[in-house]
């Protein structure tokens, strides 16, 4: 059965796609078939990948707004297929905010594709509008990419709110796979405080380990590639494939 992963938090700059995209790649090293899905506006996975967003003449917007077939968009990225992102996707909640069942829209278009693969990775955009609730409706678990700084806290508390709701609404089986530390800096104890506050307050678990801060994370998206290929020895790699393998 395909396993479909929302991965949200609607403060921005807390590593989701940069935790898309090395989970993704990770994931199959393994030999599993992932699908990544950019569902953000701002497409910084689609570019993270390589792929530039203004040069594609489909993207998923097309899937909402045209009925275009998910399989006519797919890229291939090496190991790795994805759905991409442009600026279009903007007017993408606008369009949906009209439209009856609109929270079952990204499910109707994964739908015809799901099978073909063993994991569906989910970047979400920073808010919780309409992109986010159809994203959230559409999978089965959520992963919570949280920066370990006291401002995150609060943020994962709304994110949990919105998450209860969508499981009374739109879909009762959606659970919490866990917490994704991130730019995690050891030399402080603000970090590990954060955290542990969030896991007693929440009841998450916290994936173990907590993904180190590092400037390789920045080099090696500007290359189109993810740290877990480009420096696979380094402890953020590292960390991204532990997460994987808790997770699988």
């Amino acid at each position: 059965m395909t396993r479909v992963i929302a991965v949200a938090n609607q403060k921005g700059g807390v590593a989701k796609t940069t935790t898309v995209h090395a989970l993704g790649t990770a994931w199959a090293s393994f030999g599993d078939r992932v699908l990544l899905v950019d569902l953000d506006p701002q497409a910084c996975l689609t570019y993270s990948l390589g792929v530039d967003p203004d040069s594609l003449d489909l993207n998923i917007h097309d899937c909402f707004v045209r009925n275009t077939l998910a399989g006519d968009v797919l890229v291939k990225v090496g190991d790795l297929s994805l759905l991409p992102a442009s600026i279009d996707l903007a007017g993408t909640e606008v369009h949906l905010l009209g439209r009856t069942g609109r929270e079952f829209a990204l499910r109707k278009v994964l739908d015809p594709i799901r099978t073909d693969y063993d994991v569906v990775l989910i970047d979400c955009p920073p808010s919780l509008g309409v992109l986010t609730i159809t994203a959230l409706t559409t999978a089965g678990e959520v992963l919570i990419p949280m920066q370990c700084e006291a401002l995150s806290q609060r943020g994962v508390k709304q994110l949990l709110d919105t998450i209860n709701d969508v499981r009374e609404f739109t879909n009762p089986e959606l659970r919490v796979a866990g917490i994704v530390a991130t730019m995690f800096d050891s030399r402080t104890n603000e970090g590990r405080r954060v955290l542990e506050g969030v896991a007693a307050e929440s009841g998450l678990t916290v994936l173990e380990p907590p993904v180190p801060r590092s400037v390789r994370f920045a080099e090696a998206s500007s290359k189109g590639r993810s740290i877990v290929d480009s420096s696979p020895r380094h402890p953020g790699a590292e960390a991204y494939r532990q997460i994987v393998q808790a997770l699988r």
